[in-house]
Parts: C-alpha cells; structure tokens; sequence
C-alpha cells in the first residue's frame, strides 16, 4: 500500500508544478483535469504525509524512552508513544478507506423499483411495507423522494412502485439494497394464523442523466391509453397513461401517475434512461467478471439477500452474515446499522494495491 501511496506523492508533485504552466498555455481543458487530479490526490497525500511523520515521531519517542532514566521522563515519552500509536492507527484506517475505488455514481440521485414476488397477494403486500420502509429511511436522511409510477393490487398492497430518492449520499447508501428481500410473518391474507414465507425484489439503479445515456427518439414506440386502478376502475378520462418500448433492448416502460401524457412520458424516459445506463454498466462489468450476480435474480424466496422474520423481530443480511433483532426499528427507516456494515464490508473488499485515484 505505501508503495502505492508514494507513487500518488510523486504524481501530485509533478501536477503541481505543470499546472501553472496549463494554465498559462490556455488549453483549459488539461488544466482542468489535471485540477480535478490534483483535488483527488490532495487528500490522499495528505494522509500519507502525516502517516510518515507520525510514524517518524513515534520511533523517536520510542528510541527516547529506550535510553531515558528520569520516571517522570518516562512516564512523558510512554504516554505520547500511546498518543502517537493511537494516531497511526487512525490514519491506517483512513488510508485504506481513501485508497478504496470510488463509485463512479456517487452523488447521483437514485431510482428504486420494488416488485411483489412469490407469495401472491402477501408478496405485493410486502412490496408496500418496504416501499414504506425507504420512504422512512428517506424521511431520517431527509432525501426527497418522487414517485414515478405504481401499480397497486387489490388488497392494497403494490404490484410494482418506482420512485426516485435525491440525496448527496443516498446512491452510497440504497445500492446495496438490490436484491430478493423475504418476509417470513402470518399474512392478512391468512385465517388460521399460520406463518408464511413471501418476497419482493428491490432494484436500485442510479438515475441516468441525458448526457449519460442518450436515446435515439426513432427507436422508440410511444402508446398512450387511459389510467385505471385496481380492479380496472377508471382513474383517469383521458389517455394520459404512457407506455414506451426501446425497440433495440426490448425493454418496456409505464407510468400513469400524473394526469398530464407530457408529465408521464417524462417519467417514463427518466426510468428508461436509467434502465439502459444500468445495461450498459452491468455489460462493462461482464466484461470485467462473469461471475457478477444479478441484483434480482428469480424474485424466489432461495435467492433473497435479507430475511424479516416478525415472529422474531429479526432480520438477517445473508451477504454478510449480520443478524439484528430489531426488525421494528428496520421498518420504522433505521437502517443505517445495515448499510453501515455492508458499506464497511464493500470498503474491505475494495482495498487492493490499484487504489481508488487510478
């Protein structure tokens, strides 16, 4: 690692000498990437520079008690030998974090996607609590979250939600919600109390901008239809409701939320969007590793990434063996225990020699 860290010194001296001379050539555009470098460098060499003098403090302090005789002297050099450790240890830590690969979508905002699975009418329900639940969470972290689209069932519960949540950190937070989410609890929809074990699946894809993705409107087919509810009551006069198919991807997209067909289309490309940026990564990744797991797999109950046990009061991550037995609190939006650990656990993972200022 520090031999790493003492490239990305020498790095960001170099830049710091050229970057008078970019400027002063006027090529702005290498001036300001070679800006954008140096600001990513700057904490990183930073924290390697008090690393290296504190780690040069704490042999001197140390050589020092080795040849010392005074008590009070002693006592002096053993407690900033304590002081100084402590430091180092802090400053490992925040080197090993800084030297993580940095998600290229931080920051962005963030569209989530639940869907009942298995389980019938009680996987739909359980679609809604965990829409309820984010929105929660959402509420904590004050994030503002849209609603793009949902498709209620008829017992009240949501066959599919898509919203939005905007927040400086909520990409950081929510990725790592995608995947088969299982409930194991006595359904409404059961008369003799028995428990049952139900899922709905969580997409989590960072929200495309135009210039991320753009889309040629000659290969898409625009249908517009009227709205309706559960039960195909009418909501709606109008054929305001939109549905878009990308025809290149075959993908399919629907809203119907807002009254306006304008309103509507613009939700439905922002999903498609964001849709099709989400491909396109994932075929960058395949490249990279054919072993990347899909964030929703079947939908089945064997596939699922946490468990919610209400008899329990339990909930269980699977991907990191992490079990907290306070699954009111969860669903009451604090879920920051949760994506605490696996935020930890994807920085441990993400620390190797390539750094994450490559």
């Amino acid at each position: 690692m520090f031999d790493r860290l003492a490239e990305l010194e020498t790095e960001m001296e170099k830049l710091e000498t050229q970057l008078p001379e970019l400027y002063a050539s006027g090529d702005q555009q290498a001036a300001a990437a070679a800006g954008k470098r140096l600001a990513e460098l700057r904490p990183v060499v930073d924290a390697f520079r008090a690393h290296r003098d504190t780690e040069a403090d704490l042999a001197e302090a140390r050589e020092m008690l080795g040849g010392e005789a005074d008590a009070d002297m002693r006592e002096y050099l053993e407690s900033e030998i304590a002081a100084k450790q402590s430091a180092l240890d802090d400053l490992d830590a925040r080197l090993r974090e800084l030297l993580v690969p940095r998600d290229p979508d931080d920051g962005k905002n963030v569209i989530v996607e639940i869907r009942g699975g298995e389980g019938g009418e009680e996987g739909n329900l359980w679609a809604a609590d965990l829409f309820e639940m984010y929105q929660r969470y959402a509420d904590l972290h004050r994030w503002k979250v849209e609603v793009l689209d949902t498709q209620p069932s008829d017992m009240g519960g949501m066959r599919e939600v898509t919203f939005v949540v905007k927040g400086d950190d909520a990409w950081a937070r929510l990725k790592h919600e995608a995947g088969p989410h299982r409930v194991q609890r006595v359904p409404a929809t059961e008369s003799q109390g028995r428990v049952h074990t139900s899922a709905a699946t969580v997409t989590v894809l960072p929200e495309a901008e135009e210039i991320d993705i753009r889309v040629d409107p000659n290969d898409l087919d625009v249908d517009v239809y009227r709205s309706s509810g559960p039960g195909g009551q009418s909501v709606n006069t109008t054929d305001s409701a939109v549905r878009i198919t990308h025809k290149p991807s075959g993908l399919v997209v629907t809203c119907q939320d807002e009254k306006s067909q304008l309103q509507n289309k613009e939700k439905a490309m922002r999903i498609l969007r964001s849709r099709l940026h989400e491909i396109e990564r994932e075929r960058q990744e395949a490249e990279q590793s054919s072993a990347r797991r899909s964030q929703v797999k079947s939908g089945g109950r064997s596939d699922k990434i946490r468990t919610y046990n209400y008899k329990e009061n339990r909930v269980t991550d699977h991907r990191i063996g992490l079990t907290l037995h306070s699954l009111d609190q969860v669903l009451a939006g604090q879920l920051d225990p949760l994506t605490d650990a696996l935020a930890a656990d994807e920085r441990e993972r993400g620390i190797d020699g390539s750094g994450g200022t490559d």
